[in-house]
């Protein structure tokens, strides 16, 4: 199959497109052919610690001139989803300023009172301490709808990897007994839902391309659509050995789209 053939295309960014600030050799001469195909593309981020607009000027400043409004990350999905089922809640945001700054943008209000905190999201957070996990605690006490961003366990940095979403969901678990009712980013469905539709098209006409096997290929095979594995990030070639999980493509890059 020509990978050519799809009307949209969903790239992750981290592993995908660059590596922290490096582009990966040929993702802009790939954007750039496929742009010029008249083809429509989003990108895609599990990372809610920066704004749309963030993401864009870093690719634009990387040589992929981008609008926020091809960026779709986890606090925009979160954002958009509680939008649409409890429009201008009050909630209590475990999480950095991106994300609170999304919601607010929407209409929510925030509070730190538990008697009128109706959700409790939770975030990748750097700045959490035992008062937020007490807040959390009270507030889904007195009944509380409990969410989150993402669910990394950890996140990639350079020589390493630090705590990310899912031990802040794992400490209000703990404290609550309660379990995160919705994880809104990758491989959620109502990621890929609002990438499809931020297209105006249909799954069947898009293809997502990733460097994950167990987020990104599991989320577009999920929603139906083509998925293409690049080998620059996270999942090597050894591991679809024992994978149920096979995506249309594997790439060793993105530039492989340069091919075509």
């Amino acid at each position: 199959m020509n990978p050519l053939q799809y009307s949209g295309y969903i790239f992750d960014l981290d592993g995908t497109i660059y590596l922290s600030e490096t582009l990966i050799p040929g993702a802009r001469e790939a954007i750039e052919k496929l742009k010029g195909l008249s083809k429509k593309i989003v990108f895609l981020s599990n990372k809610p610690l920066q704004t749309r607009e963030d993401y864009a000027a870093k690719l634009t400043r990387l040589g992929i001139p981008t609008t926020a409004e091809e960026v779709i990350n986890s606090s925009r999905v979160m954002a958009r989803w509680l939008a649409e089922k409890a429009p201008g809640a009050i909630i209590y945001v475990i999480g950095e300023p991106s994300l609170i700054a999304e919601m607010t943008r929407e209409g929510f209000r925030m509070s730190e009172k538990a008697e009128e905190i109706q959700y409790v999201i939770a975030s990748f957070d750097r700045t959490f301490e035992y008062r937020k996990l007490n807040i959390a605690l009270q507030a889904i006490k007195k009944g509380a709808r409990f969410v989150a961003t993402n669910p990394d366990r950890t996140c990639p940095v350079e020589g390493g990897e630090i705590p990310d979403c899912a031990a802040m969901i794992g400490a209000v678990e703990g404290a609550t007994g309660k379990k995160v009712e919705t994880i809104v980013g990758k491989p959620s469905d109502i990621m890929i839902q609002v990438a499809v539709k931020t297209m105006a098209l249909r799954p069947q006409e898009c293809i997502l391309i990733g460097d994950r096997l167990e987020t990104d290929i599991l989320m577009g095979k999920k929603a139906g659509m083509a998925t293409a594995l690049v080998l620059t990030g996270v999942t090597k070639r050894e591991a679809l050995k024992d994978s149920n999980l096979q995506p249309d493509y594997i790439w060793d890059s993105v530039a492989e789209i340069l091919n075509y």
